[in-house]
């Protein structure tokens, strides 16, 4: 009897990856839904879905209404096609959009029985906080407030993208004087609602002032909280006088925001961009959201003016955008409804505070762990290159930076100094097209050779060449990481780098810099492997290369940690090593199209996501490799985007503290007990179950490993879990 072939393209195999992106939602929801969170770190998590799902709907949302409007029947690796999956997905939402305002509801009591009050209804006001709020809003708010009618002569307003507003019912007084306005004919946009007729008005409440507003605090009574749409809704009839007010709600709307550049067209990258991004103000609305029981003629004039069907209107249980929920995170004098324990970022070990960054490197390759060990050795790297003689050349690459970069002062010094600076700015970064022009430009000003990636690929590689002379001659000092040059995201997302001046890195880091600023190839690569030509077949061989271990019945594990999990090609070359008895352990933060336990194909598989205070963002992948394993970190997730259209990196870990480090961190999180959520066979996750298992919180484990290490190295003495610098000299 033959064995039966398992067709591993068979779309039952597969999970729809905008549906699986739900499903992380889902987990970021749990953690704010969760007890054991502290108050105001579950009103954090909550306010994170919000900002989650504008993102989702401006770009996913926006991408499957385009190829619907395109008519485009091609199927996904899960066998739908772009129709089926915005059904879904504007189900799927609507129902998580419903588990939002559940949570938020559930939380307000307890805000308030902590300290807390948010106050909705105005009438419950004092005498005293009416006076104040009379006075806020004559003196700060009224003057910014510009109030629209939409008549004959005045259309419908181009209301701007994630902006909150008000929108009235508004109607003539019939004892009102005369007017300008009474001079007008009759409105076409009048709305009839039998012999009475109603104009449409709106307010966009101002972003560039808080939306949260504290009311004069009482003795004995909780911080309470105003919102500042509550206040102008209070005021409104000021900004329509002679005219009764008969309704007023909020609203707020998502555009498509999905940018259509035609970069093999384009004369001038940085100038299409622009261009392009003036455009996304006016992209097609892919979403309404409105609070509960707004009047059905103000919400069928939204409808009907901005084009918008039933299912992309989203009724809000209580304040429209949490995303403000972040602002009372910050609130003062509530620490103990936060997270502790945790002192921020530490010192590394590897390179002691005041070292001479250089001859750190020279006497050891370094390991960083972010954010709990600091990002400003990466900063001091490139601002000791800017300001020291020896340096020649400093190479880089930008995707996203801070909104006051310190790199990008030190790359604008160090071409001011007079050095060879090439930095690759990827103009392309989703919503960062902006700033990385401001920096683009600012880094141009400043003499250094600035290019804006390459044509129909995005460039999302971390590395840094710095080029010196010595002694004993030229020699290349290469940083490598998993995460953005970004000091302040560095300090939420956990990623890894390494810095190091070995040879065959330096040369392939040379390498990678001519062929991104000309047309430079090498024939061969010494240690990195990069995307779009090289990667994908590297992941692919080394997967069936544990395969090949398998069913020689050698050692053969597979661990690897990435954002999100979705390429066809990686998940089937995954099951075929799960058929053949290769172990598989994930740490998938995000999407997954995976599916474990599948009989024959999947069984050996098993898909954990960490979610916690700090952003999973590193991207580690461990190949036993019949016992001699090799360990690789990366800027690649297991995407077709980062495998097919973008310049990614892979990077060896080769160094004795790099390759401890790294498997520490797999080790660790898989055997996370608190924040770790596992991958069920119908694609849904849950916690792990704790009976009889130890509390495990890797994050939390991680900080206070960081905190002993920096502690003892105040000491003078480096005895750390992996003694770094002992595993370090042994190499030398």
């Amino acid at each position: 009897m033959t064995e039966q072939k398992i067709d591993f393209s068979n779309p039952d195999y597969y999970w729809n990856r905008e549906l699986s992106w739900l499903q992380f939602e889902r987990r970021c929801l749990s953690e704010a839904r969760t007890k054991e969170n502290p108050l105001l770190e579950r009103l954090k998590f909550l306010s994170i879905t919000s900002s989650n799902l504008d993102e989702f709907f401006m770009v996913r949302v926006a991408s499957l209404q385009d190829m619907v409007n395109e008519n485009y029947k091609k199927k996904d690796i899960a066998g739908m096609t772009p129709g089926q999956q915005l059904k879904e997905v504007l189900e799927d939402t609507h129902n998580f959009v419903q588990q939002q305002y559940w949570t938020y509801k559930r939380l307000l009591p307890e805000l308030e029985s902590n300290g807390i009050a948010f106050v909705k209804d105005y009438a419950v006001l004092s005498k005293n906080d009416r006076s104040f709020l009379d006075d806020y809003f004559e003196t700060e708010v009224f003057p910014v407030l510009t109030p629209m009618a939409v008549d004959t002569s005045r259309p419908f307003p181009l209301i701007q993208n994630k902006s909150l507003n008000l929108g009235a019912l508004v109607t003539r007084r019939q004892n009102a004087g005369p007017g300008i306005l009474s001079q007008t004919k009759k409105s076409k946009k009048a709305i009839k609602d039998g012999k009475q007729s109603f104009e449409f008005a709106t307010v966009q409440v101002p972003a560039v002032l808080p939306r949260i507003i504290r009311l004069p605090d009482r003795v004995g009574e909780p911080v309470r909280l105003i919102l500042l749409e509550d206040v102008i809704r209070q005021y409104m009839p000021r900004l329509f006088q002679n005219y009764e007010v008969v309704c007023v709600h909020a609203y707020r709307i998502m555009r498509n925001a999905d940018l259509d550049i035609a970069e093999d067209e384009a004369p001038d990258l940085l100038r299409e961009i622009e261009k392009q991004l003036k455009k996304r103000k006016r992209g097609e609305a892919i979403r309404l959201e409105v609070e509960k029981n707004m009047d059905e003629r103000l919400l069928g004039f939204l409808e009907k003016e901005l084009r918008l069907k039933k299912d992309y209107v989203y009724e809000a249980d209580g304040p429209i955008d949490l995303t403000f929920l972040m602002k009372a995170y910050g609130i003062e004098g509530f620490d103990a409804l936060r997270e502790h324990g945790y002192a921020g970022p530490q010192e590394n070990p590897l390179l002691p505070s005041g070292s001479d960054i250089f001859a750190q490197i020279r006497d050891h390759d370094v390991f960083m762990h972010h954010p709990y060990q600091t990002f400003q050795p990466v900063v001091q790297f490139v601002e000791q290159a800017a300001v020291d003689p020896d340096v020649l050349a400093i190479k880089q690459t930008l995707y996203r930076v801070s909104g006051n970069s310190p790199i990008i002062a030190a790359l604008a010094k160090a071409a001011e100094n007079g050095k060879q600076v090439m930095v690759l700015v990827e103009l392309k970064a989703r919503f960062d097209e902006e700033n990385n022009i401001v920096w683009a430009r600012q880094l141009e000003k400043a003499g250094c050779h600035v290019i804006y990636g390459l044509v129909g690929l995005k460039t999302h590689s971390k590395i840094t060449l710095v080029v010196r002379r010595e002694e004993d001659g030229i020699r290349r000092y290469v940083h490598l990481a998993t995460g953005n040059y970004n000091d302040s995201t560095a300090k939420l997302y956990t990623d890894i780098g390494i810095m190091t001046c070995k040879e065959s890195i330096g040369e392939d880091a040379t390498a990678v810099f001519n062929m991104l600023s000309g047309y430079s190839e090498p024939r061969m690569w010494n240690s990195l492997v990069l995307a779009p030509l090289w990667l994908k077949d590297k992941f692919v061989r080394m997967i069936a290369r544990e395969k090949e271990h398998a069913l020689r019945g050698e050692p053969a594990l597979i661990k690897a940690k990435m954002n999100s999990l979705c390429d066809p090609v990686i998940i089937r070359s995954l099951y075929e090593a799960s058929a053949a008895g290769v172990q598989i352990e994930l740490i998938v933060r995000g999407i997954c199209c995976l599916k474990v336990g599948i009989p024959g194909v999947s069984e050996n598989i098993r898909v954990r996501s960490i979610v916690g205070n700090f952003l999973e963002h590193s991207r580690i992948y461990y190949f036993e490799n019949g016992g001699s394993p090799e360990i690789y970190a990366s800027s690649a997730d297991w995407m077709p985007r980062n495998l097919d259209r973008r310049v990614e990196i892979l990077f060896p870990l080769e160094s004795e503290v790099s390759r401890k480090g790294a498997e520490h961190i797999l080790d660790l999180e898989l055997a996370d007990t608190v924040k770790a959520h596992l991958m069920k066979p119908d694609g849904t996750y849950e916690r792990v179950d704790r009976r009889g298992k130890d509390l495990i919180n890797s994050q939390r484990i991680f900080c206070d490993e960081a905190v002993a290490e920096a502690r003892v190295l105040e000491k003078g003495v480096v005895d750390r879990v992996f003694q770094p610098r002992e595993a370090a000299a042994a190499e030398k």
